[in-house]
């Protein structure tokens, strides 16, 4: 079930004044579950990035600096606004105040975005694969709104575990939402939504699909479900986002379907965020 505490219909009657540096003002916050949220703020006029990629962001400490953190922003890259999707640790050095902001607050937001889950790092391929649990969805929650994305494939695979189905729910509106997007619907008509292919499993609760992604992937029990191929070097590019343990999970899978490792400076067939907001933020 959806809590929505915050939502952006509340009211302000106006904008504090920005103390904060580099500071960014909040003007929506949304509560999936009682260990997640999404916030949206307002981007800085001269930001640019590509979508994927993350930049830190932030509140002030007690002891007065800045407390920062790497967090992929998970809106596309023309979008006015900057969305973020993160946990919530109670004893969090910064989730544990970030979980409490409002419409109106300020937030620290470093203008430097960089990061690994970009097109430009894949070789040309038929069909993209995005892996992720719990938030590591926040990138590709901006590549799926990318036209750029669906330019450059016939194609796009969205797995994402959680624990719990509530944990999806981000997910499966996002996914939903997307599939009667008016700009990618007038760009790709109606065809649109069958390029698109949606994954989730569940690991503690039982629900429609279940297990882990390594275990869907080597099982080739995914491949049967969406009626699709095995994973080639010819076809299929992947982006990974997760803990470091799925990360080097996922990463032995793909290799044993021969995919290698790419980077920016040098483009292959899979990539690996490196950078994932973990438990302990």
């Amino acid at each position: 079930m959806t809590l929505d505490l915050t939502l952006s219909d509340a009211t302000t009657d106006s904008k504090p004044a920005k103390t904060l540096p580099d500071a960014q003002t909040v003007t929506a916050v949304k509560h999936w579950t009682d260990s997640l949220f999404s916030f949206r703020v307002t981007r800085p006029a001269s930001l640019r990035f590509r979508s994927g990629e993350f930049v830190m962001i932030g509140l002030e400490g007690d002891n007065g600096k800045p407390l920062l953190r790497a967090y992929s922003i998970a809106s596309p890259n023309w979008d006015d606004e900057l969305e973020f999707y993160s946990i919530k640790v109670q004893d969090g050095p910064l989730t544990s105040k970030l979980q409490h902001i409002q419409r109106g607050d300020q937030i620290i937001l470093r203008p430097k975005p960089v990061g690994t889950l970009v097109l430009d790092a894949l070789l040309p391929g038929k069909r993209l694969w995005f892996l992720a649990t719990g938030t590591g969805i926040a990138p590709f929650a901006s590549l799926m709104r990318d036209p750029e994305t669906y330019e450059r494939y016939e194609q796009v695979v969205m797995m994402h575990t959680c624990r719990t189905a509530g944990e999806l729910e981000y997910g499966r509106e996002l996914v939903e939402n997307l599939k009667h997007d008016p700009l990618l619907g007038e760009l790709y008509g109606e065809e649109f939504a069958s390029r698109l292919l949606y994954y989730p499993t569940t690991t503690r609760e039982d629900s429609p699909l279940m297990g882990r992604i390594t275990d869907n992937l080597t099982s080739g029990k995914v491949f049967q479900d969406l009626s699709l191929p095995p994973m080639s070097v010819e076809n299929d590019r992947a982006m990974i986002c997760g803990s470091l343990a799925f990360n080097v999970d996922v990463k032995a899978v793909l290799e044993g379907f021969g995919l290698e490792e790419g980077a920016n400076s040098e483009p292959k067939q899979f990539v690996v965020e490196k950078a994932f907001v973990g438990e302990g933020v």
